[in-house]
């Protein structure tokens, strides 16, 4: 229903002077569409209000309503031109008076557990970079047409929205800080089967998949859970920290659209934090996590760290150990490269030490758009490892953008991991037969088949004319040049 409208959008924007990547279309797409939802949502409340007998507070004084300023109707219910802003009058509106109107709902004085503190939150990150009043209106025009009333309307909504920021995160070079691939999200939240009471922390959250998917895991049957439970999920239980102020926006907006009301995201960088620092009180049951690749932290980051290292992704390891309570498990995607660098060795042996390793989930390399290779580290806190069980995921496909990987290619990876089996593509390694010195954990699958690959006479000989012919040719070159 909404597919074919948000491809018009990208088309209208791809004609603006102001928009110029595919980040830029979803960042000028969500501040609209965001505040369309948020209008559907208040008429929601009102009426759900008026049912129990009960007057709504709308959030949004009139002047900045939707239906003021975005899509005045007349009386048969469609867009009033007469009175609807376009051109400059459009644009100077959006910039110097909703902007600044929707920056102010964040203050010292607000409640950051609110709805109201998120729009401020998200409207201080954001600028309307759209120069033309007129591309606006069209914008406004086709989004109006859009309902999010219906769990179906908000459910293709919340869809179409992952598949831009899918999208977003393919066009750029870092597209993991954006997007983890939904199948691999969902195993790893399989695994580590999170329960309503617990908390959950992505402290690199970017478009906080993790939490979504862990919300939608945990609420699959809404109707056994109680107003309690389902208020614990709202606002104690997915919390996240995200550095870049674009991520930060889309993982706010992105938990919103998927119905989590008020996200407990922070815009921090979560390696500035000394973790020394981290207490009792601030330490969560599940870490989900999947820092950035190749990140690189300057010398007084470094500092908050015992194991000091100008890779990201170890300082975070360390701060996700510290983060966890005595017991807690997590599941984290990191480069393989941590499983056998030679500067990572300390890390390792005290990662061992600390926490139970019990799985390790090996990707192929183009799980990841970019081709980087990676591992999940399924751990728990609070007893040293003694046993690893690896599994490789082996595909009979090469993965890219026309074949990504899916839930299914992951089926085989959960149904061993019940009782750790043993198969073609999983073994399992004592702790004790680790090297003591270096704590190497590298893939070696002991059950790997290999296959000969058995030629023909003919096709040997065939080989053998190609390679004479070859070295024929480039002897006459290098006569032509004595």
């Amino acid at each position: 229903m909404y597919e074919q409208a948000f491809k018009n959008i990208d088309d209208i924007l791809w004609k603006d002077a102001g928009v110029a990547t595919e980040i830029d279309y979803i960042e000028q797409t969500s501040w609209i569409l965001f505040l369309k939802y948020l209008n559907d949502l208040e008429i929601e409340k009102e009426k759900e209000a008026m049912l129990a007998g009960k007057t709504y507070n709308y959030l949004i004084d009139i002047a900045y309503r939707w239906n003021t300023w975005a899509a005045p109707k007349n009386k048969e219910d469609k867009i009033d031109y007469n009175i609807a802003l376009t051109g400059d009058d459009l644009i100077d509106f959006v910039d110097q008076k909703l902007f600044p109107y929707l920056k102010k709902f964040k203050s010292p004085d607000s409640d950051p557990n609110t709805i109201e503190y998120k729009i401020g939150e998200i409207f201080g990150e954001l600028k309307n970079k759209i120069q033309s009043g007129y591309t606006v209106r069209e914008i406004l025009n086709l989004i109006d047409g859009m309902r999010f009333r219906t769990q179906a309307e908000k459910f293709e909504l919340s869809h179409l929205y992952e598949s831009k920021i899918q999208n977003m995160g393919n066009a750029g070079r870092n597209g993991g800080e954006y997007y983890t691939p939904r199948p691999l999200i969902k195993t790893i939240v399989k695994i580590i089967h999170p329960k309503v009471g617990e908390k959950i922390y992505d402290p690199a959250v970017g478009s906080a998949g993790f939490l979504i998917e862990s919300f939608s895991y945990m609420t699959k049957d809404k109707n056994k859970l109680s107003p309690g439970e389902w208020q614990t999920l709202q606002t104690k239980t997915f919390y996240g920290k995200e550095k870049k102020a674009l991520a930060f926006v889309i993982g706010n907006m992105n938990m919103i659209l998927h119905g989590i009301d008020t996200p407990n995201i922070q815009h921090t960088n979560t390696l500035s934090e000394n973790i020394t620092d981290i207490q009792e009180k601030d330490r969560f049951d599940i870490v989900l996590s999947n820092p950035p690749f190749g990140g690189k932290e300057r010398e007084e980051v470094q500092q908050n760290f015992p194991i000091k290292s100008g890779e990201t992704a170890y300082l975070f390891l360390q701060h996700f150990i510290k983060s966890l309570k005595a017991g807690g498990r997590a599941g984290i995607v990191i480069k393989n490269t941590f499983l056998s660098n030679r500067d990572a060795s300390s890390l390792r042996k005290s990662f061992l030490n600390n926490c139970n390793l019990y799985a390790i989930l090996d990707l192929p390399s183009k799980v990841f758009t970019a081709g980087v290779k990676t591992v999940v580290l399924f751990f728990e806190k609070g007893k040293p490892t003694q046993r690893i069980w690896y599994y490789q995921l082996n595909l009979d496909r090469n993965l890219g953008k026309t074949s990504p990987l899916n839930e299914k290619d992951l089926e085989e990876f959960v149904s061993l991991h019940k009782d750790k089996k043993d198969s073609h593509n999983s073994w399992s390694i004592d702790i004790k037969d680790v090297d003591q010195k270096t704590f190497d954990l590298s893939v070696n699958n002991p059950n790997k088949k290999v296959t000969e690959v058995q030629k023909s006479p003919q096709e040997i000989l065939s080989e053998i004319e190609e390679i004479d012919f070859q070295n024929k040719k480039l002897f006459s070159e290098i006569n032509k040049l004595v």
